[in-house]
């Protein structure tokens, strides 16, 4: 029999009770948090850079971004009732596969080589597959918790729709990481005319990464980058969690169901336009 999702996090102490809900995925977030501090100092004492940006600017973004996610996964455990022994299984995969994720690319951009399709030595190669192997471990998780979380009664439909659809399109969001795996046709060229394949896969459709950018994400100003989809999809969840929270205190139950379902559908479209703008060569935005 399934029980109806009892909230455990109220207001006066909600990082309190984010802890509880999961202690090691909240503390490699504050973990990961605080060391954005060395990633912020690294870009300005660091004079090194990729693809036209400051080695240690990646590791400072992805520490933020897996933060976040590490939070709002452990918010939403607060609400999952079902299942504990495969939530629990699920949840310790995604902190330990996240925290591997976030040491390799610290390691790579340490080494001042790139962390993500850079297959031109063996080690380097190595290491991107660990990556690949482990985001393929949270992708599987995230589709658990999209699962769970439709099996799971909730007593405020309101929290149950934002948590279901943030996760649904999640999921979407980390799958369109797929469209930038796999040597480009520019990369095939070069291959046949040097004898060897260094790179495997890029941000940007039509040109090769590192191009001019916008400032800090450097998401390209003159070709499609897919990037950007890619991570209006994985914050997903974020997005709608914040929009149901204030919908549910501005309106009616019925009234905010509604209108985080109609969001949910306009974020989709959105998520499905920008894919297939990039995928055209198509900046989300020129300079």
């Amino acid at each position: 029999m399934l029980t109806q999702s009892t909230p455990k996090v109220d207001n006066d102490n909600m990082l309190q009770q984010i802890y509880n809900n999961d202690p090691a995925m909240t503390t490699l977030a504050f973990v990961l948090l605080a060391l954005c501090v060395p990633c912020v100092a690294g870009i300005f004492l660091d004079t090194r850079q990729l693809n036209g940006a400051p080695v240690w600017m990646k590791p400072g973004k992805f520490a933020v971004s897996i933060a976040i996610y590490l939070l709002s996964i452990a918010f939403m455990r607060g609400y999952l009732r079902i299942w504990p022994e495969w939530v629990a299984v699920a949840s310790g995969a995604t902190t330990w596969m996240l925290l591997l994720e976030w040491v390799l690319i610290a390691v790579q951009a340490g080494r001042g080589k790139a962390s993500h399709f850079n297959v031109g030595k063996p080690l380097d190669a190595a290491i991107l597959s660990a990556m690949a192997g482990g985001i393929a471990i949270v992708w599987v998780a995230s589709v658990f918790y999209a699962v769970a979380l439709f099996r799971q009664p909730f007593l405020d439909p309101v929290l149950g729709t934002a948590l279901r659809l943030g996760m649904v399109l999640t999921v979407l969001g980390s799958a369109s990481g797929r469209a930038m795996i796999g040597p480009t046709p520019l990369q095939l060229e070069e291959a046949s005319v040097t004898g060897r394949l260094a790179v495997a896969g890029a941000h940007t459709v039509g040109a090769p990464d590192g191009g001019p950018g916008l400032p800090v994400t450097n998401w390209s100003t003159q070709h499609g980058d897919l990037r950007v989809p890619h991570f209006l999809g994985l914050h997903a969840m974020q997005f709608l969690l914040l929009v149901g929270w204030w919908a549910g205190r501005a309106f009616a139950a019925p009234i905010a169901v509604l209108l985080l379902e109609a969001l949910a559908g306009a974020y989709l479209l959105l998520f499905l336009s920008l894919f297939r703008q990039a995928r055209r060569g198509i900046p989300v935005w020129r300079r």
